[in-house]
């Protein structure tokens, strides 16, 4: 990881524990921030090529991860914990929608990603939009990413943000979940959104 980007993530993850965490009622095990002014607005091409929105998905709880489908270690994990935190809602799963948002769309097309999630949960939505459109949702969802050389001549990864945000059934913005947690966390705050919705 550059120096620039460990910087900025460092002042990302100083950010969202001064200013948007919720410690007056404790109710949830990661980060609560509610009435946070960003990620208000989502749309990019599903895997049929049709926009999909956060309104899309009204009435369930929205778990919304960028990433991208090569990347070795942050993004399966945090799709492993979401699997996870999935099957042990039970019935309530039903009431859960995973979107991953390809931070690399020149090579996550929607069949890639398609393939990709499915091997964790053939629920899981992919959704990859151009560059620019990438860039405006990451912006508006505060995410930061780079592609930076690898370790090998012609191999390149994204260097990104690993946390993930949920969202209540009523569409509304609630809770960051960085990417150290556990599929636990998980499950605990999804079942917290999806009872207080009734």
């Amino acid at each position: 990881m550059t120096f620039g980007l460990r910087a900025v993530l460092a002042w990302f993850a100083v950010f969202f524990l001064a200013s948007c965490g919720n410690t007056a009622n404790p109710t949830f095990l990661s980060t609560d921030i509610t009435d946070a002014s960003f990620g208000r607005e989502l749309k990019l091409p599903g895997p049929t090529g049709e926009a999909r929105t956060l309104a899309d998905f009204k009435g369930k709880v929205i778990a919304v991860f960028f990433g991208y489908t090569q990347c070795p270690d942050i993004c399966p994990a945090t799709m492993s914990k979401l699997t996870g935190a999935v099957q042990k809602l039970g019935v309530d799963a039903a009431r859960v929608q995973v979107l991953f948002v390809t931070l690399d769309p020149e090579h996550d097309t929607p069949s890639v990603l398609r393939e990709y999630l499915s091997a964790f949960n053939p629920a899981f939505i992919g959704l990859s939009g151009d560059t620019e459109a990438t860039r405006e949702v990451a912006n508006e969802f505060k995410i930061v990413y780079q592609k930076v050389v690898g370790d090998s001549p012609g191999h390149e990864i994204m260097e990104h943000s690993a946390g993930t945000y949920l969202f209540d059934p009523q569409g509304r913005l609630r809770l960051y979940v960085s990417g150290e947690k556990g599929e636990d966390v998980f499950a605990h705050d999804i079942a917290r959104l999806l009872k207080a919705a009734g």
